[in-house]
């Protein structure tokens, strides 16, 4: 298990393979599968391979129990992070502020990025309300851009520049411990 980042409470890895079955459960578990992208265990084998592809897990550091992944993707030629999927097992603990807080530090102080954005379904009010509450621009509408089980879906873009985490991260907002 490689830690890549530490949180308060969590230790975000790369995945390995091991980790697909719990990965792929989570992504198909009622409460997330509206939301998320559902892969394939070669698909996933794929990211874990992949030079730019991040696809991590969320560990608590107590008893190293699994609490949720996120796959990103990244442009080094531009210097682009996007988080394509989070998913958290423990709802409403704080995990998913934690875990994207951290990866946001990644991106910016590890890999030195320029941009980190994601994108959402307006129906996704928890991640909204995420995304805003730590600071991040609200970028526009992609209108039914994305067809789903559920039909044609907007999805709406976030993001957070360089310049704008290194003024905002002495808030409290992107306070990581080490």
């Amino acid at each position: 298990m490689e830690v890549l980042i530490v949180t308060e409470r969590l230790n975000i890895c790369l995945a390995e393979e091991q980790d697909i079955h719990t990965i792929i459960e989570l992504e198909n578990h009622k409460e997330n599968k509206n939301f998320v992208w559902q892969g394939t265990y070669e698909q996933h084998v794929d990211e874990i391979n992949s030079d730019t592809a991040l696809l991590l897990t969320f560990k608590e550091k107590n008893g190293n129990q699994m609490v949720g992944y996120a796959l990103a993707k990244i442009d080094f030629k531009s210097e682009v992070f996007e988080l394509r999927r989070i998913v958290i097992s423990k709802k409403g603990c704080g995990y998913g502020k934690e875990s994207i807080l951290g990866i946001i530090k990644y991106s910016f102080e590890e890999l030195n990025t320029n941009r980190f954005w994601l994108d959402v379904y307006p129906d996704n009010e928890i991640g909204i309300n995420l995304y805003k509450g730590i600071g991040m621009h609200f970028d526009g509408m992609l209108r039914k851009s994305y067809k789903s089980e559920r039909g044609y879906l907007d999805q709406m873009i976030f993001s957070i520049l360089r310049e704008e985490y290194f003024i905002d991260k002495k808030q409290v907002y992107f306070h990581v411990s080490k």
